[in-house]
């Protein structure tokens, strides 16, 4: 399926400030509710996460149709790497591990603002890899 590459940027914006302020606060139910946000966008699609349904309720229809889309597999996949990243964290936080809350949160926080702020996503890159180690063409993310 393809998408609109703008849609997986707005929600990397969000999830940036989400996690940023897990950071600030410390708050593990914060983190496990953006890890749920990142397991319906890793499962169920983009479009079903609250951030894209956010985009292509409210967002998208204001701007202009995108000039180019991308394939949904390598950011799906990147969903899955900040899910693994925001549940390590939020189980740091609520086991009272702090640093390991503190790390995992930090991760997925740098990964998120690289995609919202640069348009870099890290999870798509790896996906790409994975997909040429085993042999099969890569999709443009």
């Amino acid at each position: 399926m393809q998408i609109d590459p703008r849609g997986p940027r707005f929600a990397a914006a969000l999830s940036s400030l989400v996690l940023a302020a897990v950071l600030i606060t410390g708050n593990g139910v914060l983190l496990a509710l953006q890890a749920a946000v990142f397991a319906l966008a890793a499962i169920g699609g983009l479009r079903v996460s609250p951030y894209g349904w956010l985009y292509c309720t409210f967002v998208r229809p204001r701007l202009a149709p995108p000039t180019e889309t991308e394939n949904e597999d390598p950011p799906r996949f990147a969903q899955g790497v900040g899910l693994v990243f925001a549940t390590v964290g939020a189980l740091g936080f609520l086991s009272e591990v702090s640093w390991l809350g503190l790390l995992a949160t930090a991760f997925a926080l740098a990964a998120a603002f690289l995609n919202a702020a640069f348009g870099y996503c890290l999870g798509c890159e790896m996906y790409l890899l994975i997909r040429r180690a085993q042999g099969r063409p890569g999709t443009a993310a």
